[in-house]
C-alpha cells in the first residue's frame, strides 16, 4: 500500500490518531495490570498536562524541543535521508548558542538573539555537514554516520565544558551563567495573566512556529523542494532530470542541522541561561518519533511534539499522583507510542484502503 492510495486527510489525521489510540489502548491495559484505573490515569495526565496555566506552559515548552528536533529528521526524510544525528547537532550548536550569549549578554537580548539563533543553526549544520559529505561523496550510510557522531559530539562537549568553558572558580561542568541580555523573556513575565507559574516557556515557542511554516513553504512551494522531494522518491529519475543527488543530500542535512540546532535557544538562552552537560536530554532522539508521527508533514510535526509535549509534562504528574505508575512507565508509553505510529503503522492501513480508497477513486472519476 501506497500514501496514493488513501485521501490526505485519512493518511495525515486519521490513520495517525488510530495509532494513538491503539498505543494508550494497549498502555491502558498496561496501567490495569498493575493494579491502577487506566481512566483515571488518562484524567490525571490531561490534567497535568492542559489542566492548569503552569501545565500548559511546560507543555509548550517541551514541545518547542521536540518541534525543532521534528522537523529536522522531517526535511531529511523528504530526501531520502534518515538524520539520526538530531541530539549530536542539536549539542553541538549549544556553542553557537552559549558563545553569542556570552560574549553579547551585556547588550539588550533583542540584539543577542538573532545571533544566537544563527550561532545555533550554524553549529548544528556544521556537525550535519561531515556526514552530508560522507553520504554524497563516499556513499557512507547517513544512519551510521550521524549515530557516531552523536557519540563525538558529547566527548567533544564533555571536554569543552570540563577544561575550557568552565570559570576558573567552579568545578562544575558548565558556562557561567549569562547576564540579563542572554536571556529570552519569558511567557510568565510578558502574560502575567496567563499564570503560567514557574514554566520556562519563552520566544522559542514562536520562532518553532516559523520554522515550521517555513519548512512548509521550502518543502512544498519552492523549486529547492520539489528537487528534494524528487531524489526523496526516485533519485534515478532526478538524475536523468538534471538534478544533482549529491549536492541536495548535502543542502538538505544543512538545513536539517540547522533546525536541530535551533533547539539551543529554548534550553540555553530561554531556561538554562548557561551552557550545562546533558542539556539535549534525548530530545533529538524524540524528534524521530515525532517525525514519524507527523508523517514528516509539518504540521503534523506541531500537533506530534505538543503529544509528547502532553507526555512528558503530564506523565511527570502522573507519576506524582500515582506512585505506583513510575517515570519509567511512562517512557513505556511514549515507547508503544513511537511502536504504533512507526513500526506498526502499516497494521491498520490496509483496513483504511478497503473503507476509503473506493470512495477516492469514485471521487476522481467523478
Amino acid at each position: 500500500m501506497t500514501k496514493g492510495d488513501l485521501p490526505r486527510w485519512v493518511d495525515y489525521g486519521l490513520l495517525p490518531a488510530i495509532n494513538v489510540f491503539a498505543a494508550f489502548f494497549v498502555s491502558g491495559l498496561v496501567v490495569l495490570l498493575i493494579g491502577e484505573n487506566p481512566i483515571e490515569a488518562v484524567q490525571i495526565l490531561l490534567w497535568g498536562s492542559l489542566g492548569f496555566g503552569e501545565g500548559i506552559g511546560f507543555t509548550l515548552f517541551y514541545a518547542t524541543n521536540f518541534i525543532f528536533t521534528g522537523l529536522a529528521v522531517a526535511i531529511a526524510v523528504h530526501c531520502g535521508l534518515y538524520n539520526i544525528g538530531g541530539e549530536g547537532q542539536a549539542y553541538f550548536a549549544g556553542l553557537g548558542v552559549a558563545f553569542a550569549c556570552l560574549t553579547m549578554d551585556h547588550l539588550p537580548w533583542w540584539l543577542t538573539f538573532p545571533v544566537a539563533a544563527a550561532g545555533g543553526m550554524a553549529f548544528g549544520a556544521l556537525w550535519a555537514l561531515i556526514p552530508a559529505y560522507l553520504q554524497a561523496k563516499r556513499g557512507s550510510h547517513i544512519v551510521i554516520t550521524t549515530i557516531m557522531f552523536n557519540f563525538i559530539a558529547s566527548a567533544v562537549m564533555v571536554y569543552l565544558l570540563v577544561d575550557v568553558l568552565s570559570p576558573a572558580s567552579s568545578m562544575q561542568p558548565e558556562t557561567r551563567t549569562f547576564d540579563a541580555g542572554g536571556r529570552l523573556p519569558l511567557a510568565r513575565d510578558v502574560l502575567p495573566f496567563a499564570d503560567l507559574g514557574q514554566a520556562p516557556l519563552n520566544l522559542s515557542f514562536i520562532v518553532a512556529l516559523l520554522a515550521a511554516l517555513a519548512v512548509y513553504l521550502v518543502i512544498w512551494r519552492t523549486r529547492l523542494g520539489y528537487e528534494i522531494r524528487s531524489v526523496g522518491t526516485n533519485p534515478t529519475a532526478a538524475v536523468y532530470a538534471g538534478m544533482s543527488p549529491a549536492k541536495l543530500t548535502i543542502i538538505t542535512m544543512l538545513m536539517s542541522g540547522g533546525l536541530a540546532g535551533l533547539m539551543g535557544l529554548n534550553e540555553i538562552m530561554g531556561s538554562q541561561n548557561r551552557l550545562v552537560l546533558e542539556f539535549t536530554a534525548g530530545y533529538g532522539f524524540v524528534g524521530i518519533a515525532v517525525a514519524l508521527m507527523g508523517r514528516s508533514h509539518p504540521v503534523g510535526v506541531v500537533f506530534a511534539s505538543i503529544l509528547f509535549g502532553m507526555l512528558y509534562q503530564g506523565g511527570a504528574e502522573l507519576a506524582f499522583e500515582k506512585p505506583d505508575i513510575t517515570r519509567d512507565m511512562i517512557i513505556v508509553i511514549q515507547g508503544l507510542v513511537i511502536l504504533f505510529a512507526g513500526a506498526l503503522e502499516q497494521m491498520f492501513r490496509p483496513t483504511l484502503v478497503r473503507i476509503f480508497a473506493p470512495a477516492k477513486s469514485a471521487a476522481l472519476a467523478g
